[in-house]
């Protein structure tokens, strides 16, 4: 791991304050930094090094309690940060950052490798870009680095402009674009789920799997982002970028190589594979919802209408269910169902693969239930694998079984350690490249469009359910449902069988 220079822009808001600063000293503590490293913040407050070093502290200090690392690796990790007040918009204070990273590079001797993070609004993507070019930051004889957040655009067209913009100034192989569930280690895990296991891979097919179902669903509603949720919704907001990221990873072929360009290659194949949508496609396929009044966890909570900041008539979707066809050898006739919603009963992402049921009805005039691979991402982390067995108390009454691998999620690195570890190592594994974004954004286009246009119907439903009726409605039509759903009516009424 080589020596470099990390240069944070947004250093005094909050992703820096809750995420970033936590996940560079948990990499600090865990000896996961290079040797020799500098950070530079850089806001528009005009902070003292040692205000601002004040402000970082606070935000290690509750990660450095779970580690139980006492102030002395406190004070050794803010060493190694400076400070410079910028406004980003004005090309002349970008010299005063050059100046400062130049000095830290020659305070600790350190090469030009240069990681630049953007955790800023977008509007200020390809600005910042432009300077950093302009002033000579990006003048380097070693590498130099672009991560930016999400979102990358707010539809096809905008993000192949902010696109040329970035490239202007970084090559495609230098902009890492953060994708925060790519850096979630369960989704990690679905590679080695896949290709690792002989058991899966040779399964892993339209042969054998009925269908796949992607929830990500919250508990929370817009909370305070009304500002920007009530102009992108759930479809812009999840489906765009984690929900699609998730069906390629799910949904990709095994890689001749398992390293990065092999997997965004066969990433970027799923997502030319997926069956584009004609309106009629969009008005059979997807669900449109938006939270109503409702209770939740045994709290009143108010109509997303209701929440501060949001349109008395919006019609903005906090739900998206659909209904996607990939038109590939691997999984024709297979539907893959992805869901996303606020306000959901119950705060999950998970990912449920069901098999095939070959002897349904006619193992010994018995019911049998269907296999399930399933795989929680969110809150806990595992694999649960759903097979029959016969009841012995029962006179062999065939009867499903879970068997469970869980992990102790509190034992696992926060997404934002590992994506930085990777991008600091130049590993873009779980980046998003640049033709998995536009292919989604303009997979997605035919539906933002039906959307703006009503041609879509805006189903309410009570905050604290599963969403409309009409998600459930549109597995029902091949014969099936949303297995979250039932496992959890089940597990609350007792029920421990379809």
């Amino acid at each position: 791991m080589k020596a470099m220079t990390f240069v944070l822009f947004g250093a005094t808001g909050d992703l820096a304050k809750r995420k970033i600063f936590p996940a560079l000293f948990n990499l600090y503590v865990d000896q996961k930094l290079p040797a020799s490293y500098a950070i530079v913040g850089v806001g528009r407050r005009t902070y003292t090094v040692a205000e601002f070093l004040r402000s970082v502290e606070q935000s290690v200090s509750d990660a450095a309690q779970r580690r139980e690392v006492d102030s002395s690796c406190i004070h050794a990790f803010l060493s190694t940060i400076r400070y410079v007040s910028v406004d980003v918009t004005q090309k002349d204070d970008y010299l005063a950052l050059l100046g400062q990273v130049i000095q830290c590079e020659q305070e600790w001797n350190l090469p030009q490798n240069r990681l630049f993070y953007l955790s800023v609004a977008p509007e200020f993507f390809d600005v910042i870009a432009g300077h950093i070019k302009a002033s000579g930051l990006c003048e380097t004889t070693g590498w130099k680095r672009l991560i930016i957040e999400k979102p990358f655009g707010r539809d096809l067209q905008s993000a192949e402009a902010l696109n040329e913009k970035l490239c202007a100034s970084f090559a495609e192989e230098e902009i890492y674009r953060i994708d925060h569930y790519l850096g979630k280690p369960m989704v990690r895990n679905l590679e080695a789920i896949e290709f690792a296991n002989p058991i899966f891979q040779a399964i892993w097919n339209n042969k054998y799997i009925a269908n796949v179902q992607i929830t990500a669903n919250e508990t929370v509603g817009v909370e305070d982002r009304a500002g920007y949720y009530d102009h992108a919704g759930a479809l812009r907001d999840m489906v765009q970028n984690h929900m699609l990221q998730l069906l390629m990873m799910i949904a990709m072929h095994l890689p001749n190589r398992i390293n990065a360009k092999e997997i965004r290659k066969e990433k970027r194949k799923v997502m030319e594979a997926v069956r584009p949508m004609e309106t009629e496609d969009v008005m059979r396929s997807v669900v449109r919802g938006q939270y109503g009044a409702g209770n939740l966890q045994g709290h009143s909570v108010v109509s997303y209408r209701d929440e501060p900041g949001v349109e008395a008539d919006s019609m903005t979707d906090t739900f998206v269910a659909l209904r996607v066809w990939i038109d590939d050898p691997l999984w024709s006739g297979v539907p893959f169902y992805i869901r996303t919603g606020k306000r959901i009963k119950e705060k999950s992402t998970k990912i449920i693969i069901e098999f095939k049921n070959p002897l349904e009805g006619s193992y010994r005039n018995q019911q049998t239930a269907p296999n399930l691979l399933i795989l929680n991402i969110n809150p806990e982390e595992g694999i649960s694998l759903q097979v029959n067995q016969k009841n012995a108390a029962e006179r062999g009454k065939l009867e499903p079984v879970t068997v469970d691998f869980s992990t102790d999620a509190s034992q696992a690195p926060e997404a934002y350690e590992l994506l930085l570890s990777d991008a600091i190592q130049g590993d873009s594994t779980y980046f998003a490249h640049w033709m998995e974004v536009k292919l989604a954004w303009k997979w997605v286009t035919p539906i933002l469009e039906a959307f703006a246009q009503n041609q879509v119907p805006l189903h309410v439903y009570p905050a604290g359910s599963y969403g409309p009726q009409e998600s459930a409605e549109l597995l029902m039509e091949q014969g099936f449902s949303w297995w979250q759903d039932e496992e959890r009516e089940r597990e609350m009424s007792g029920v421990h069988s379809r």
